[in-house]
């Protein structure tokens, strides 16, 4: 049992000190990363996700705005398969690394420093993300397109960043398409945009 955890936690140290080494992608450019996108790769170590939240997941929408201060204003809308509509809404605020971003998630209590680190910005963006809740770290990768539809050679480019940074093959998501939200319901746990 002592082994077990000890080598949890050597893999959790391990995939926050890769993670702390990644870097934003260097030609980052704001205003292309602007517009709508489908979220289609998901990638954490994250428990949670694992044991309740990876089964159900399913495409979402992004909608990425970029600020007169050279910020970024996320928002993202899942359907739920109730039909009502999840949102979160983040001002993810620049730093002075281009394509760094920080930003506090109200609904989840943590901090988030946000890294776009590849991009081709018409076709898709990779973003790793690391959230930091009560001293406590964990890593997001999150693969996003313009359009629904994902190449072959793009899912194994997600799931090789996602590999190199210390996520377990089982916690990276392909996700399935899904409708996209209307405004016509919203569902209580979200935060209206």
């Amino acid at each position: 049992m002592t082994t077990v955890v000890l080598k949890s936690l050597c893999i959790l140290l391990c995939a926050v000190f890769i993670s702390a080494q990644v870097m934003p992608m260097p030609d980052f450019d704001l205003e292309k990363m602007g517009g709508k996108w489908y979220l289609v790769g998901f990638a954490t170590n994250a428990e949670r996700f694992v044991t309740h939240l990876k089964a159900d997941m399913k495409m979402a929408t992004a909608v990425m705005v970029p600020t007169e201060d050279g910020d970024l204003d996320l928002s993202y809308s899942h359907l739920k398969s109730d039909g009502s509509c999840f949102r979160m809404h983040h001002l993810a605020k620049k730093t002075e690394i281009p394509g760094r971003f920080v930003f506090d998630n109200e609904l989840w209590g943590n901090f988030n420093d946000m890294r776009v680190v590849d991009a081709k910005f018409d076709e898709y963006a990779i973003v790793h993300t690391i959230k930091t809740k009560e001293g406590e770290s964990e890593i997001l990768n999150k693969l996003h397109t313009r359009t629904r539809k994902i190449t072959d050679d793009l899912k194994e480019k997600f799931k090789q960043f996602s590999l190199d940074t210390g996520i377990l093959e089982e916690n990276i998501a392909i996700l399935p398409m899904n409708g996209e939200c209307s405004d016509a319901k919203v569902s209580p746990k979200s935060k209206k945009i």
